[in-house]
């Protein structure tokens, strides 16, 4: 009885330190490659911003919840010599063919798009994933469009937007994401605040 109770605690035993080990070389590991994985997602969203919008010397963001509920978007908003230049938005779709496709969408201040970019999405590669810049030039139909005016839907939904050959599923999910990007900037924004002369936002 005794060595089956001996056997039974060294079993424990080595249960115990194998466990701490573990939980122990997790922590290490997370320590280690958490800064460098945040530094690389603020290196990549500060890039996304520059894509989108006109070149700046100043940021400030501010989170919104879109008008239809959700997750909140952030928004950019860039100044150049203390004048606003641009919004980015940082916006989001649950309606990807793969889950949740998230998108840089900029504003001018009249809320003209400026540009937009994916940030990150699970499409199908070479169909879905052409909604990436460097795998096709399908996005820029949105450059330049007014939003106010332009029906951000493709065109099978009687929309203003190519669809992707065999992806529009993944298509109308992006253009989800950038009417919500457009309706919350609409909400907080274009309807409430001061406008300049020229028509453009006065913050």
């Amino acid at each position: 009885m005794a060595k089956k109770e001996s056997n039974f605690i060294n079993m424990v035993l080595a249960l115990f330190i194998v466990t701490a080990s573990a939980s122990f070389i997790l922590a290490t590991v997370y320590n280690l490659t958490a800064e460098p994985i945040a530094q690389a997602r603020e290196a990549k969203r500060q890039f996304a911003i520059s894509q989108v919008v006109p070149e700046f010397d100043r940021l400030e963001s501010k989170n919104f919840l879109p008008p239809g509920g959700g997750d909140s978007l952030e928004f950019n908003f860039a100044f150049l010599n203390d004048e606003l230049v641009g919004i980015a938005v940082n916006t989001w779709t649950n309606r990807g063919y793969s889950g949740r496709i998230t998108a840089m969408v900029g504003f001018d201040t009249q809320g003209n798009i400026v540009d937009v970019v994916h940030l990150q999405h699970a499409e199908t590669p070479g169909l879905g994933d052409k909604i990436e810049k460097g795998k096709s030039d399908w996005s820029d139909q949105f450059k330049g469009l007014d939003p106010s005016t332009a029906d951000i839907r493709v065109a099978k939904d009687n929309g203003d937007i190519d669809a992707i050959t065999a992806a529009t599923i993944t298509a109308r999910a992006y253009c989800d994401a950038i009417q919500r990007a457009y309706d919350t900037f609409k909400e907080h924004f274009l309807s409430h605040q001061p406008q300049t002369e020229e028509g453009g936002l006065e913050l």
